[in-house]
């Protein structure tokens, strides 16, 4: 029985094959899989310049299984900045889709994932695509009028230009909101990664003693610090109504991208305890999150030989509260120079400059121009010390005693050089008088508070003369309204009789100086209280003697202290602030000082930003033109 069994499940076998043979002769039936489709994108990695040309990526699909549709693109994780086009995609089997992907100028460098996504009904796939933002290489503006010549000059601006800064164009972006007057210039540094992002970082000092940082795009606040110490408030204003109703943080600060861990900006405070004493302090604050830098802050004391006002034992002894720190801050070779004036005047004050090691903070020297007098002091309305590239420092001191009898190198006898273009040496690390230029009625001028301490100081550029003559000049004015031109390897020093021993001496119009001026292209430009901004070219190494373009329109006090922004020699244009009610932004072609724009223009008050604030410079950085006011800083750019 199991063998016939067997047997008869043989030959079933073989008939139930030799149907299936037969039934289907040619045409096999075919097993029908799923519908679905495969996605790819042509590159899994690209790297975006900001404000670059585009970067472009192919998107395909191919149907499987007889899939027949369209397919919907979706696309997430694209960086702060980065857009794709066109922004809906939808794709056909077999028919490719290119996506073009840009950085606007204004992203930030980033490492990002993108994730394409393909969907179809239930049917979903993904490619991702790493996005790389490179570092924008930007402008840093850390110190005052850019540079330590105090120039005034940032030649590296592309974006803005003598076309586009215009009302239809360019106006007012946002007001960054702070806690108090903002007397300091505002800094600024591309491409920073703070909190692990990367921004372009405004930075803000208050008289509040607030230190803000801003990203410069998005008006988001970074970070805040306060520089008082525990249970300090601001300084008082000393009953005197040129820094008031309270003093924090008056001059401009200065930074080092290379100091501490990830850098640092330096400020100087003014405070006043619970006892009633009042204090200065230098401070370092990492420039990623305002916290103090080990050392920091340092508590300003100084003492110099002297008898002069306010000495003690044969020295003169520094008051904190007897003082501001009004011009701003200069950082040469690795040293921070600090100098001081007075609050109206008020007795007892002298001259002091000051220099601490930016590494230690510990103070290394220390100068006092009227040691055996009284008065003299540095506040050039907020301008910075300047320097040249060989270490020595100018600046304009302001009225007091200047010893008219002299030595036999026609040095003051008494050490005394109150109302004087001065230079300083920094050999070895220590300050000294190395040079200076006094006219001829300076005892009259101090005695009339019409002395040269109300402007600011400018390194200007070798200038070749006609003969091949290399000339290594400085220029400054006060409030006697005449330009002094110096030469800075024999600066004049003093000659009772008349001033023929200095460089040059121009009238500069009908009004005081109280500004730092700018420097462009052979060119100097000024803005006296009272008068229009003018421009006096370079010729032979000698200024003109009259404007070669002004402007139309006048300024009354303080002037205005212009800053000029360039792409190199081109688009050059003068910024300055007008000093009223509202304050107003003017922008000027820096050849004919033809008005491109002021921020009156617009209909509806548009790009007004308040009362103004005397002394105030504008900044311009990477497209960005940023104004100090009572309460914040006006930021200006390009429209949307």
């Amino acid at each position: 029985m199991h063998r016939d069994w067997l047997l008869r499940s043989f030959w079933l076998s073989i008939s139930v094959l030799a149907a299936v043979s037969v039934g289907c002769g040619s045409s096999y039936p075919t097993v029908t899989g799923t519908p679905n489709f495969t996605f790819s994108a042509s590159a899994t990695a690209l790297t975006l310049t900001p404000g670059g040309s585009t970067q472009p990526v192919t998107l395909s699909a191919t149907a499987i299984n007889g899939f027949a549709g369209t397919i919907q693109v979706s696309v997430s994780g694209l960086p702060t900045g980065v857009t794709i086009s066109p922004a809906t995609i939808t794709l056909t089997p077999g028919v490719s889709q290119q996506v073009s992907f840009a950085a606007a100028a204004t992203a930030g460098a980033s490492n990002t994932t993108v994730q394409f996504v393909a969907t179809a009904g239930a049917i979903s796939h993904s490619a991702p695509i790493t996005v790389s933002v490179a570092a924008l290489q930007g402008t840093d503006v850390v110190t005052y009028h850019d540079d330590v010549g105090r120039s005034g000059l940032n030649a590296t601006e592309s974006t803005l230009t003598q076309a586009n800064v215009t009302a239809s164009k360019f106006g007012l972006l946002r007001i960054l909101p702070v806690d108090g007057l903002v007397d300091a210039q505002p800094l600024y540094l591309s491409s920073l990664m703070v909190g692990g992002q990367t921004h372009n970082v405004v930075f803000v000092a208050t008289e509040h003693d607030s230190v803000y940082a801003f990203d410069a795009d998005t008006g988001a606040q970074l970070w805040k610090t306060s520089v008082l110490g525990a249970g300090e408030t601001t300084s008082d204003d000393h009953g005197c109504g040129q820094i008031s109703p309270e003093i924090g943080i008056t001059s401009t600060p200065v930074i080092d991208p290379q100091a501490g861990p990830k850098g640092a900006i330096f400020v100087v405070g003014m405070s006043l305890d619970q006892g009633g004493a009042y204090h200065q302090r230098l401070h370092a604050l990492d420039v990623t999150t305002g916290a103090e830098l080990t050392g920091s802050p340092t508590e300003i004391h100084a003492t110099y030989p002297g008898t002069g006002a306010n000495s003690s034992g044969g020295s003169v002894v520094f008051d904190p509260g007897q003082y501001a720190e009004r011009a701003g801050l200069l950082l040469l070779n690795g040293t921070i120079y600090l100098s001081w004036t007075s609050h109206c005047d008020d007795d007892p004050y002298t001259g002091w400059v000051m220099g601490y090691s930016e590494k230690t903070l510990a103070q290394i020297t220390v100068l006092n121009l009227t040691p055996n007098g009284s008065e003299g002091s540095i506040w050039m309305s907020g301008g910075g010390l300047a320097a040249d590239s060989s270490g020595n420092i100018y600046f304009l001191d302001a009225n007091g005693t200047f010893d008219t009898t002299l030595t036999a190198n026609g040095f003051p006898a008494q050490a005394d050089y109150g109302n004087a273009f001065l230079k300083l040496s920094t050999t070895g690390g220590n300050l000294a008088v190395a040079d200076y230029f006094e006219m001829y009625n300076t005892v009259s001028e101090s005695n009339a508070d019409e002395d040269l301490g109300s402007g600011g100081a400018m390194v200007l550029p070798d200038l070749t003369d006609n003969s091949g003559a290399v000339h290594h000049l400085a220029v400054g004015a006060g409030k006697d309204g005449m330009i002094y031109v110096v030469n800075r390897d024999s600066m004049g020093k003093f000659n009772p009789q008349n001033d023929n021993a200095i460089y040059q001496e121009i009238s500069g119009g009908s009004g005081g100086v109280w500004a730092t001026p700018a420097y462009f292209n052979n060119t100097v430009y000024y803005g006296a209280v009272g008068d229009n901004l003018k421009a006096y070219s370079i010729s032979n190494a000698l200024l003109a003697t009259t404007p070669t373009a002004q402007s139309a329109n006048t300024f009354g006090y303080p002037g205005t202290a212009p800053s000029i922004s360039a792409s190199g020699t081109s688009n050059g244009i003068v910024w300055v602030v007008e000093n009223s009610s509202p304050a107003v932004l003017h922008a000027f072609n820096a050849t004919t000082l033809a008005e491109l724009y002021n921020s009156n223009q617009a209909s509806a008050g548009r790009d007004q930003f308040g009362s103004g604030n005397k002394f105030i410079t504008p900044m311009v950085a990477n497209g960005k033109v940023f104004v100090g006011t009572p309460s914040g800083v006006a930021e200006f750019g390009l429209l949307p």
